[in-house]
């Protein structure tokens, strides 16, 4: 019987998490990691869960047990970060996140007794960094990405900390004409800033994050606590990891996540500049849940990045890097500091000076975050807007139902076991399948094969 239930349990929750847009490709490897962090009856009940937020009494049905008893079951998974227990207009609810950005990184967002985490720590490392599959999966699946990549604000001028770090003075902020793709039927501009001649938006900004955000909580970095089980870490900060919002809100109560005022956590942004840390959050304009703070050397999304670049695996910020050769001394500073190795130096064919190198952007590689126009010691980067500003889905709903209708999945999304149940939901799903663009909303219509859907998008017409 114990065996039956190891085969069917924890086969039966890879096939759940695989209903995600975010899956996780099947491997001995994964195998071992979910029977650390689930026991395998946690298995079995687990991969009948719905994928969208569910209650106590949903769970109970779903388990034929007593709402007391599912109660107690789904604290326990929320108190080891398994599930997320969420709140909207006073009712409590749960979700089971995906691995990534989910609950592999919880499991190592604290110091924990109840688990191994030197022996999950090795198992992680090698499922996402040394096997392929995961990692391609989940950043080279269609268009829309799980993270973007936000400014860095010291690389630009303003009356805060003008030119704070730089030995080269005030950076020189370039533009273009910069067309706009609302790919929400967004108004592309509210909350810009012009600084110089650069339009910087406020969900563009981590500090407007901060400063916006309902909750706060800061936890391990989960890429550098596990590097530093396998005596592999960098010296940047670990307790730095930020969450936002109702998902800190989770984490905090869990004690996963250490709650922080909106000055403290303005304080930690901060030293995260000082350490050349890029900042990769959650690819939405509001609620933004995460912002991790990432070093080149341990972090999975900036490996991703590297291996993956022409793929496009994470969303850019809409700035470019722009080179003036004739002031760059080929000190390599900008070299160094970039994550994805977008910048390189090459000679510079300077016929009194053989040897003289000078840098050299790969722009197809670049994420923009401007690192290196800090760095510059001769004032030789500024930043440009890009030809075309992209603009991320508004919030988790939207980019749920984009990432599925890219990958093929949603009908997982609409047809949960929990879709009917859950008339508000569903209306939000309906909600953001309308804003999509017209290529989108069709290829949603063929994935659903709804006549429900392709009338509804008749009827409102092309937003």
């Amino acid at each position: 019987m114990s065996h039956h239930l190891v085969k069917t349990g924890y086969t039966a929750l890879v096939a759940r998490l695989n209903r995600f847009s975010q899956g996780a490709a099947p491997s001995e490897t994964l195998f071992a990691i979910l029977k650390i962090l689930f026991s395998e009856q946690d298995a079995a009940r687990v991969a009948r869960l719905p994928i969208r937020p569910f209650t106590v009494r949903r769970a109970a049905r779903i388990w034929k047990i007593k709402e007391g008893e599912a109660q107690k079951i789904l604290d326990d998974l929320a108190d080891r970060a398994i599930l997320l227990d969420l709140e909207k207009d006073g009712v409590a609810t749960y979700v089971l996140p995906p691995p990534m950005i989910g609950f592999f990184e919880f499991s190592l967002m604290r110091l924990r007794g109840d688990l191994n985490q030197k022996v999950l720590s090795e198992l992680l490392h090698q499922y996402v960094r040394v096997e392929d599959d995961f990692l391609k999966e989940l950043f080279t699946k269609g268009e829309t990405q799980v993270g973007r990549i936000f400014v860095h604000e010291p690389a630009l001028p303003g009356p805060e900390k003008p030119g704070e770090g730089r030995s080269g003075g005030e950076p020189r902020i370039m533009t273009t004409t910069a067309g706009v793709t609302a790919d929400a039927g967004d108004h592309g501009h509210q909350g810009a800033n012009e600084v110089g001649s650069l339009c910087i938006l406020d969900y563009e900004r981590a500090t407007e994050v901060i400063k916006t955000a309902s909750y706060r909580g800061i936890s391990l970095c989960y890429c550098r606590h596990k590097m530093a089980h396998l005596g592999r870490a960098c010296d940047a900060p670990q307790e730095i990891c930020m969450t936002f919002n109702e998902p800190a809100r989770a984490l905090i109560k869990h004690q996963h996540a250490r709650a922080v005022s909106k000055e403290e956590c303005l304080d930690l942004l901060r030293i995260a500049w000082e350490h050349k840390l890029i900042q990769f959050g959650s690819n939405v304009r509001e609620g933004v849940g995460f912002i991790c703070n990432c070093c080149g050397c341990c972090c999975e999304a900036m490996a991703a990045a590297r291996r993956f670049g022409l793929l496009h695996p994470i969303h850019t910020t809409n700035f470019l890097p722009v080179l003036e050769t004739g002031k760059c001394k080929g000190c390599g500073r900008c070299v160094s500091v970039c994550p994805v190795a977008a910048m390189s130096l090459v000679t510079a064919n300077d016929p009194r000076k053989p040897k003289r190198k000078v840098a050299r952007l790969s722009e197809e590689l670049c994420l923009g975050c401007g690192l290196c126009v800090r760095e510059c010691p001769e004032g030789a980067i500024a930043l440009k807007e890009r030809a075309q500003r992209i603009i991320p889905p508004l919030n988790a709903v939207h980019q749920a139902v984009v990432m599925a209708v890219e990958r093929g999945k949603l009908q997982n999304l609409i047809f949960d076991d929990q879709a009917l149940a859950s008339h508000r939901f569903l209306a939000a799903i309906l909600a953001a399948i309308l804003k999509l663009p017209p290529l989108k909303q069709a290829l949603a219509s063929e994935q659903v094969k709804s006549r429900y859907l392709e009338a509804l998008i008749r009827r409102v017409g092309t937003p």
